[in-house]
């Protein structure tokens, strides 16, 4: 389903496709314009993200940006934060999420860490959860006053070479 996707590190080119990707997948879950004006700012990609973070895009055809995903390290190199991960509506379905997520473990493991954290929009918690996450609480939007978030995670025990399987035999809680 992803033939003709070139999945591959997001450079600093690329900010200005990325942002409009993050808002145009976000907008799909029937957002009005009202409240993607309030998300605007946090949804918009940084230079800084391009170069700290492990920040995957896939594209098609060579120019077509489909999806995205960027995991920050955190200071104790344990912990990792699923910051963003968007898309494009007319690729939903078609494994591109899958093949991001494929991205997305490879760092965890080089990085070694223990525990992936994100804050879900809440039309994207199913998703999630079928990538192994499971919801913990709630947190705060940080564009919209007054509105939570569900807070996922994704934690196994020890230091494993392999992603663990979305299971607790496997380890994850």
């Amino acid at each position: 389903m992803t033939a003709g996707i070139i999945f591959r590190k997001a450079e600093l080119r690329d900010r200005n496709g990325l942002t409009d990707l993050c808002m145009r997948s976000k907008q799909s879950n029937g957002y009005d314009d009202a409240f993607m004006a309030q998300c605007a700012e946090e949804l918009r990609v940084r230079d800084s993200w391009i170069l700290r973070d492990e920040f995957w895009l896939g594209e098609a055809d060579g120019r077509s940006l489909v999806g995205c995903i960027r995991l920050s390290v955190g200071d104790d190199g344990e912990a990792g934060e699923l910051e963003t991960c968007f898309v494009d509506p007319a690729w939903r379905g078609k494994g591109v999420g899958r093949q991001l997520f494929d991205r997305l473990k490879s760092d965890a493991q080089a990085h070694n860490l223990t525990c992936i954290g994100l804050d879900a929009d809440p039309f994207a918690e199913a998703f999630y959860a079928r990538m192994g996450f499971r919801t913990v609480g709630r947190s705060p939007s940080g564009s919209i006053p007054g509105r939570t978030l569900p807070r996922m995670e994704l934690i196994w025990t020890g230091r494993r070479k392999s992603w663990p399987a979305q299971d607790a035999r496997d380890g994850v809680r």
